[in-house]
């Protein structure tokens, strides 16, 4: 007879029903899952969160230039940008379309030296070059920034040529990019100068110059003539390749009011240039675009001089500005060493045949209103200010040696970097507008009263690229949008958190127009 044999259980356990396994009992034995669970789990939730914040920053801190063209909105910069960029392929930084139309962009950006960025303020002489993990990684940032927006055209001041690896990763990186680069040192071995950057892709380099001013400031600046590589067409039948002159500079710091006749000596040496440039090689007028770290605000003479000379501030004109004092410190570009906040970046257009004064009724204008500053600075009023210039005079006029010991006192001749004797006697000529040898007061207040030109009207007329052109048209350029970065400065606020640069970048978008005007030769 069979039976079932039923084996009890020991005495001290308890029947349990069968129960699905939990994650404690796989913690009380060695499996892989555990090992999955306390190895690689975590490593994959950083790798996620890691990059979900890095998306977030990216978002955030990019801006892409094809927006610019295409009316969508410019996205938000992150201030502080401290997160590194990588560069992604792309084509639409340096070019853009609106309806067929296209686009050029340029970047201006002083990156700060290393060798003059300042690592302790209790501690001057500590700077970060001595520091080549610091100043090597925040180049890197720069160069991933530059390498992401593409610009048709960089312009980079305070570019740290005396340090080999420094240059070489610019050069490397931008020109894996598509890039042709140019540097030039300041003079007297500085350490720092500039680097200006054409995209080949856009633009040959037709011709290039090197200015040296041969101040005490050791300033330089470049000009490259570029054509455009894909022709600009104007109608179905025709197509044009531009033709543009760009200079990038770098003009001395204010270290005093006495050095502005400095700057805009400078300034009248770039012009001057100009002139004689597209006079030699017989160049009919073209655009040209001014870069730089001008070391100038919208109050300054430079400003005032570039303007009567028809040149535009791309920034200004694209948020609509005026030139007034009102619309001075509605943005800013950098904060100085003193701490300091101002607007002293620029990108500058002049289009062709843009109403002018002769450069050397220009310069005269801007040396007198520098005289003018320094007599109202200590207080002296139109009628002291004449007594001031006449001095002994028995007469009442202005004598020249009279008037040139009153430039001596106001410390704009006598000094290393003041008018010369040539420049003092040009002065001269133009405040003696009778030529008798003396100056009476109807000819001082004549130029006492003298007002910029606020406002150049064109001689040229924006036209339809769409319709036929004419013999008397000229290709210029019209500013489709420019922006500073970080997007702080434009509302005119420096944030703390911001440590790329002492300066913003500025970039500039513009598109052909045709101008209907009368062509003309230099």
């Amino acid at each position: 007879m069979n039976q079932d044999i039923t084996v009890p259980p020991p005495s001290n356990s308890v029947h349990k029903p069968k129960l699905r396994p939990t994650l404690n009992s796989y913690f009380n034995k060695p499996t892989l899952f555990k090992a999955f669970f306390f190895c690689f789990l975590p490593f994959l939730i950083s790798f996620f969160l890691i990059a979900y914040l890095n998306q977030s920053g990216k978002n955030s801190e990019m801006v892409l230039l094809a927006g610019f063209c295409n009316g969508s909105d410019i996205a938000n910069v992150d201030s502080s940008e401290s997160k590194s960029v990588p560069f992604q392929e792309t084509r639409t930084g340096h070019a853009c379309s609106t309806m067929g139309e296209p686009c050029i962009s340029c970047t201006t950006f002083n990156i700060l030296a290393p060798i003059y960025k300042r690592l302790d303020q209790q501690n001057q002489s500590v700077r970060e070059s001595d520091f080549r993990a610091f100043w090597l990684a925040r180049n890197k940032k720069i160069v991933n920034w530059l390498l992401y927006e593409r610009s048709s055209i960089i312009c980079l001041q305070e570019f740290w040529v005396g340090n080999e690896e420094l240059v070489h990763m610019y050069e490397e990186s931008l020109g894996a990019a598509g890039y042709d680069t140019f540097k030039l040192a300041r003079t007297n071995n500085r350490g720092d100068g500039l680097l200006t950057a054409i995209h080949k892709e856009y633009f040959k380099v037709l011709n290039r110059r090197e200015l040296f001013f041969n101040d005490f400031g050791d300033r330089v600046a470049q000009l490259l003539h570029v054509q455009s590589v894909a022709p600009f067409s104007i109608n179905q039948n025709e197509s044009v390749q531009q033709e543009i002159i760009i200079v990038n500079t770098h003009l001395l710091f204010p270290h005093d009011s006495s050095l502005s006749i400095v700057r805009l000596h400078q300034v009248y040496q770039i012009l001057q240039y100009l002139e004689t440039y597209q006079r030699e090689n017989k160049l009919s007028q073209m655009p040209v675009i001014l870069c730089g770290d001008w070391n100038g605000s919208k109050r300054g003479h430079v400003y005032k001089f570039l303007r009567s000379q028809g040149f535009v501030s791309s920034y200004d004109i694209a948020h609509e500005y005026t030139d007034s004092d009102a619309d001075a410190h509605k943005w800013v570009s950098h904060r100085n060493h003193r701490g300091n906040i101002c607007g002293v970046d620029f990108i500058w257009l002049r289009n062709p045949h843009n109403s002018q004064k002769l450069l050397k009724i220009s310069w005269a204008e801007a040396a007198f209103g520098i005289i003018k500053y320094q007599l109202k600075k200590v207080s002296l009023a139109e009628n002291d200010a004449f007594a001031f210039l006449r001095a002994d005079s028995s007469g009442n006029h202005i004598t020249y040696s009279a008037f040139c010991d009153a430039l001596r006192q106001v410390n704009l001749t006598g000094l290393s970097h003041g008018l010369s004797f040539q420049e003092t006697k040009d002065l001269w000529v133009q405040a003696d507008a009778d030529g008798n040898g003396v100056v009476d007061y109807e000819e001082f207040k004549r130029i006492w009263d003298a007002t910029w030109l606020q406002h150049m009207d064109e001689d040229c007329s924006l036209e339809d690229l769409n319709e036929g052109i004419a013999e008397d048209e000229a290709i210029g350029f019209a500013v489709k949008k420019a922006v500073l970065f970080p997007h702080e400065v434009e509302k005119g606020i420096w944030p703390e958190n911001y440590s790329l640069s002492d300066h913003a970048r500025l970039t500039a978008v513009f598109s052909p127009v045709r101008l209907r005007c009368s062509k003309q030769s230099l």
